[in-house]
Order: structure tokens, then sequence, then C-alpha cells
């Protein structure tokens, strides 16, 4: 019996599981050089393991290597399903084989085995590969560091604004009592809406086609998760959905900043992975925090900087553009638009915002190794800047927390001394000997006063001059982490 398109999500599903399509299952087959290789968009050794007939292999070889597999093999692997698999768009028959039209992919989110289907990855073993404009990105490094930054503590209503193929509000809707997916590109919630399906999610999720806030006019929400379409470009090509706003500059990011807020509960978040201008003489700083309405929290970390030639040619390079005849054409006049905008680089980060009433802002270039996921570090910083310290309170310092010194063998004292936490953002700074010794002695027994008042005495300094001095450097450290309100 040909199953309806109500059953395919189902049907589909029962097939990836019993062959074992799951994302242990194929790093199980390819190995790590296969498995790395197709990182890499390399599918020759991945096709080297993948030649034994079984259906797991065929799977493997027909959606992730996107090489045609003979007939009967998949008819194997998909029993009852390739003949309307054809019919909607996922697979495309010849005479004795099969070819993949788009991409099924197993992906893990707390251990539970999922499955995405998109569009498919362009540009496999160096193949000119062209996207169009409503292509619909599958997994990617942008979609998995954003579901390493959301919040995941339960919500009532969440918002993925520009879902795509559904990535986040698979996520989203595992710890939200209801969720809103929205998007321009119709083929991406068609997708999404059979992603859910595919998926099993029995947590209701509106999908709704719209531009950006559009859809869910006067609507709140407890959280809001967005990999905007960012790319900072003069907008003279055609218009890729997924990546390309068709707002000039980083307007599309600023808008989302200015208007997520009138859009979030008290106490909601909204949390973009984003790019932004850094502009001839204007730090970048500046540029974001005045997007930032009052009432509202914001917690920016640039993770990455890149210069204009860089930026040019790796977004060249994504909408399968690399080697085309006016590719030369193309890369000049997009460098030409950067120096006519003055724009010297391209920041890449996270922009956290939360509806709090107040304004609190902390922008921090943050290039470093951090713990992932990085969402609990998130929440630890709305805490953190919540916490109350003044000269009674009883502070302990956070248990990941170490302390480096450096200088002379020999010497009396360190030249130098770092605190350094071993997890979340691990963030370091360095201390001087009042701030290593007030770090040292908080365990929760004496208060900020008294341990200030002891190293005063023991180091011959003034208490009041110390205790002025200190106690902001006290609440620095409690709003950056190494101590604990």
């Amino acid at each position: 019996m040909t199953p309806s398109l109500d059953e395919l999500p189902q049907r589909l599903r029962a097939a990836l599981v019993i062959a074992g399509f799951t994302h242990d299952g194929v790093a199980e087959v390819l190995g790590p050089v296969a498995q790395e290789a197709l990182g890499r968009n390399e599918t020759t050794p991945g096709l080297r393991r993948t030649g034994g007939g079984w259906p797991l292999e065929t799977l493997i070889r027909l959606f992730l290597l996107q090489a045609p597999v003979e007939l009967a093999a998949a008819t194997r692997a998909l029993p009852g399903l390739v003949d309307r698999l054809a019919a909607e768009g996922f697979l495309e028959q010849t005479v004795g084989e099969v070819a993949a039209r788009l991409d099924v992919r197993p992906y893990t989110a707390d251990d539970e085995h999922l499955w995405v289907v998109s569009d498919l990855t362009p540009g496999l073993d160096g193949g000119s590969s062209r996207v169009g404009p409503d292509h619909v990105l599958g997994i990617s490094s942008a979609s998995t560091s954003l579901a390493q930054l959301t919040l995941r503590e339960p919500v009532g209503r969440s918002l993925d604004l520009g879902t795509g193929c559904g990535v986040q509000a698979l996520h989203l809707a595992r710890h939200s009592a209801s969720v809103v997916a929205t998007d321009v590109n119709r083929r991406a919630l068609r997708l999404a809406r059979f992603n859910l399906g595919l998926n099993d999610v029995t947590t209701p999720v509106d999908v709704r086609e719209g531009s950006f806030f559009e859809p869910v006019a006067g609507e709140r929400f407890d959280l809001i998760a967005t990999n905007p379409p960012f790319v900072i470009s003069p907008a003279t090509d055609e218009r890729l959905v997924y990546r390309d706003s068709g707002l000039p500059g980083d307007r599309v990011v600023e808008d989302i900043v200015r208007r997520a807020p009138d859009h979030l509960t008290d106490g909601g978040w909204c949390q973009v992975l984003a790019n932004w201008v850094i502009a001839d003489g204007v730090p970048w700083e500046d540029r974001i925090a005045g997007w930032v309405p009052e009432g509202t929290d914001a917690f920016v970390v640039q993770r990455e900087v890149v210069d204009p030639a860089t930026y040019v040619e790796l977004w060249l390079k994504d909408a399968g553009l690399h080697g085309a005849v006016d590719y030369l054409v193309r890369y000049d006049t997009w460098l030409s638009w950067f120096d006519d905008q003055g724009i010297e680089a391209v920041g890449f980060g996270w922009i956290n915002l939360r509806r709090s009433g107040g304004s609190r802002r902390e922008l921090l270039a943050w290039p470093y190794d951090v713990e992932q996921p990085i969402a609990t570090a998130i929440g630890e910083w709305a805490r953190a800047g919540d916490a109350t310290v003044d000269l009674d309170s009883r502070l302990v310092v956070r248990p990941d927390v170490r302390q480096e010194t450096a200088g002379a063998p020999g010497a009396a004292d360190p030249e130098t001394v770092v605190l350094r936490q071993q997890r979340g953002l691990r963030r370091a700074r360095q201390a001087d000997t009042v701030e290593a010794a007030l770090v040292g002695a908080c365990d929760g027994e004496l208060s900020v006063g008294q341990i200030l008042d002891a190293v005063a005495q023991l180091l011959d300094l003034d208490p009041q001059q110390a205790r002025d001095t200190y106690l902001p450097v006290a609440r620095e450290l409690v709003a950056e982490g190494f101590l604990q309100a």
C-alpha cells in the first residue's frame, strides 16, 4: 500500500530506525577517516567503506555521499517507500538506479536520535554546484552553534525565527510548552513540517510563513532563538534566502536586536547567532550597544573577526561560485563595496538579550575555546548579574577556578597571578595580591568586608581604601563568574 503524505514521515522514520541510520550507526560504518573526509565534502573514503549493499550502507551512499544506488538496494533499505519518495521529490529514479534529490541526515540532541531533511550539500568532491535562491540549508556549524547557545530551561512559548529546515524548532520543542516557527521560504516551511513529523514531535509547533516578526505581530515569547540571514554583502546578485536578508550591511541583525524585546515576556530571552560590521574608527562594542533598547540586558560575545577578503571568499564558495567564470568579478565587486562602506572587518558571535527592566551590558571579545554547550554559562551570567554584592556578602569561589602564577625561579613573590576558569567561557583575568587573596579566602565563612580588613592588616594597607577599591572588584568577580554569591 502506498503511504499517504501524512504517513510518509512515520514510515520513513521506521525504515531509518530499522536500518540503523543514526549518527552513531553512520559513524561506526564510516570510521573516523571517512567521517572527517565527509566533513570536508570529500566522499571517496566513505564510498570505499560502503560497498556491501546492506541497508545502512545504501542509505549512507544515497543520502550522505550523494551517490546513485541500485534500485534493488534502495528498495531493500526503504521498503515500500521508493516510489512515494520519488513522487514527493526526495528521490529520482532512472533505469535500475535511484539518486537522492534531498539530504536525509542523522542528528543527535541530548542522546536522542533525530533526522533532518534538507537540500543536498553543494560542492561535494570539489564539484561546481551553484545553489538556488530558495535553497534549504541542513545541519551546519551555524545551526549547531545556535543549538549549543540556546538556554534549555523549561519555558512556555518559544519562537524559532527563520526556522529553515526546522533544526532549532526540534530543539525548542523538547523544553517548551509550544513553539512558533517562521520563515519566508515556503520550501523551508514544507521541509520543517516534514521534519517535525519525521521526528514524531508531540509538542504543538505552529509553522508560519512570513518575514521576521511579521507573522507574530503583537505576540510575546519566553525564548526566541534565531540564526538570521546575516551575510553582509552588496546585494548585487541573486538573493539566497537562507543567508541574504536583502537589507544593507548588518541591518538585519540591528533590526532583530531593536525589535526582539517587544516580543519577549518579562525575563524572556532572545539569542542570536550573527555577523556584524566592524567599521573604520568605530569600536564594535559601541555599534551593537547602541542597538539595545532600554530595559534590556545584553551579553554579546565576539567569537571571531575576519578580514574582508576571507569573508568574501567564504560566502562565494558557500554559494557554489568558486571557479565560476564570473568569480573574480564578483570577488572584486564585493571588496570594492566593503571599501566604499568603510568596513574594516566582520565580527561573528553571539547576541543574548534579556527583557529584565534593567540595562546590564557586557560586550566581550573572546575568541578562545569554551565549554560546549555554552548555554549554561549564559544563564549563569544572568544570575550573577542579578546578585547583590556588598561588604556583608559571603562569597564562594567557583569550584573550577584555578590560580596560575609566573615569575623567576626562587622568587619570594610571583610576578603575575592569573585566575582562570576551567568551565563555561573559561575566562581568565590577571589579579594583584589583594584580589588573589580575596578570591582565595572566599569560602562562605567570612564576609567580603571581613576578608578585606584582614588582607589590609596583613599587607599594611588602609582598611577603608581597601574596601573602596576592592568591593567593586568583588562585584566584577561575581559578574564574571569567578565568585558566586
